[in-house]
């Protein structure tokens, strides 16, 4: 770029990026590598319920970057979810250091950089330390729990008339365990009441919903659904100066299980839409989410799953929530759900395949065009916490692309020790009402006291069965037993002990039969299944 260019490369960002409300400052806008300090990067809080990405390489510093909105967001008022996948971000609650790369770069932008920490919230999903996120699987609905679960429609009507059946009776269902038991229940023991009131369910097709449910169980879901069920509204709190609270979720073991962390997604953004009141435009933002290592939600999610997230990541904003997806690549990013990411930061990639440059090559193509740069190649060559920026203005109209040197995040850039996450733990009020599991009579319970019933009376139809079996067989042995009949017909004495042997068998059989009618009647009159 010859230095011609430089005031009109300064007019143009300074004119596309001037705040005219709430904004984040992220830094200053570069033209042939060097800062130009009057070329403010600001990002209006208005338009950030729009959505955003911040993609590039490893060690790029898209951590940095993610840490720097959530700074800015929190001072503004606007409490933050983050989702800790690599656990690098619990910095945020403490006060960074003034490191000599730091007044570098806050002299390099004019910047006056301040040290400072953060509200913070630890959450988790797992067995993690942190207040506990659990949903309840009737919370997810029976279309819902099909698409998370990759069923056919066969299989998806099963489910509807599990969660009809439940329903109907006030049955609840919590956990995994109980969609489970109802599935056998229905299947089997419960085979004619359900055939009678809602249909025939294919054994088949049961079988291949429990295959689909042990997969997601063995990814972790028995940790996550049940109860308590966690409050979004918990996630909206701010602390004493005002601030946002900085909700991080522990996920450092959730790489090895994809589909469970794109049911949590779901779940958490469903909850979210239908809790929240619809905002319509706004000054900023109620709620905003990083969606850190972005690329395992889409992973493994069938076609269903991410049509889901895409209708959700597009109505959600009315509520007032930003989304933010943080990961490699654009490509990473499904293309429906990347059309609506209104702010993109992107880092350096690196080309060292034929596959990088073709990525580079498609990643350029999501940035607006450009006459300062060519950015195919200069994206190559971005140093660590340089990226390119766009976003979108107060009217909605996307900003100029523009490489920028950002700013240093206020906290520490590192992870807190087990000390200070302790600290922070005792101190939570969320952590102790989330604590205690809850554990109360559902679906697994009372359907297993149904088939318990059903055995019992099984069983007493099966005594009385075999009592009348045996009175025959011992009346048919008297008459046919030739040594015996001889001796009662010769012998009187003998006689008379065989009337009272005969009648005391007769008696017992007899009183046997009383008792388990007895037992029938009371049993009738109460119910087999006690209830």
């Amino acid at each position: 770029m010859s230095k011609k260019q430089t005031p009109e490369f300064i007019k143009e960002i300074s004119e596309g990026y001037a705040p005219k409300g709430k904004s984040i400052f992220l830094g200053g806008g570069m033209l042939s590598d060097q800062v130009e300090k009057e070329a403010k990067v600001t990002i209006p809080l208005s338009t950030l319920n729009r959505h955003g990405l911040i993609a590039g390489a490893t060690g790029t510093g898209k951590t940095k970057t993610l840490q720097l909105l959530t700074e800015g967001l929190s001072r503004a008022g606007i409490p933050v979810l983050l989702m800790d996948i690599k656990g690098d971000l619990s910095g945020i609650a403490k006060e960074g250091e003034e490191k000599d790369v730091i007044k570098k770069r806050s002299k390099d932008l004019d910047y006056e950089w301040k040290k400072e920490g953060f509200p913070v919230e630890f959450l988790s999903m797992s067995e993690d330390k942190g207040a506990r996120l659990k949903a309840a699987v009737s919370e997810f609905g029976p279309v819902l729990f099909s698409r998370i679960l990759g069923l056919n429609d066969t299989q998806s009507g099963v489910i509807s008339l599990v969660f009809k059946y439940c329903d109907d009776l006030g049955i609840p269902l919590l956990d995994i365990k109980d969609i489970k038991k109802a599935l056998q229940y229905l299947t089997n023991e419960g085979k004619e009441e359900i055939e009678k009131e809602y249909g025939a369910i294919s054994s088949a097709s049961t079988s291949t919903i429990i295959r689909k449910i042990i997969e997601l169980e063995g990814q972790g879901a028995e940790t996550f659904f049940g109860e308590p069920s966690f409050d979004v509204e918990d996630l909206l709190l701010k602390d004493k100066n005002g601030y946002g609270k900085i909700n991080i979720i522990r996920l450092t073991d959730i790489q090895s299980k994809p589909l469970l962390f794109s049911t949590f997604m779901l779940s958490l953004l469903t909850e979210i839409y239908g809790n929240f009141p619809e905002e319509g435009d706004i000054e900023a933002p109620k709620l905003a989410i990083f969606i850190d290592e972005a690329h395992l939600v889409f992973s493994e999610a069938s076609k269903t799953l991410i049509g889901q997230i895409e209708s959700m990541v597009r109505l959600i904003r009315s509520k007032g929530v930003g989304i933010f997806f943080c990961t490699q690549s654009p490509t990473d990013i499904p293309p429906a759900i990347l059309a609506q990411l209104g702010l993109k930061i992107q880092h350096a990639l690196r080309a060292f395949t034929a596959n990088d440059r073709k990525s580079i090559k498609q990643a350029a193509e999501n940035y607006p065009i450009t006459d300062f740069y060519d950015v195919d190649e200069e994206i190559t060559k971005l140093g660590i916490g340089e990226a390119f920026v766009t976003a979108l203005s107060e009217k909605g109209v996307p900003t100029p692309l523009v490489r920028t040197m950002l700013v240093p995040p206020s906290s520490r850039m590192d992870i807190l020790t087990d000390s200070e996450i302790k600290e922070i733990l005792s101190d939570s009020k969320l952590v102790s009402k989330y604590a205690k599991d809850l554990d109360r009579d559902s679906a697994y319970e009372i359907l297993q006291k149904k088939i318990d019933g059903i055995a019992e009376a099984e069983e007493e139809t099966e005594i009385e069965e075999n009592g009348s079996s045996a009175k025959k067989e011992k009346r048919k042995k008297l008459k046919e037993d030739p040594t015996f009949v001889e001796t009662l017909s010769k012998n009187p004495l003998a006689r008379e002990v065989g009337r009272t042997v005969a009648k005391e068998v007769t008696r017992g059989l007899l009183g046997m039969l009383g008792i388990s009618s007895t037992k029938k009647t009371r049993r009738k009159k109460t119910g087999i299944f006690g209830f």
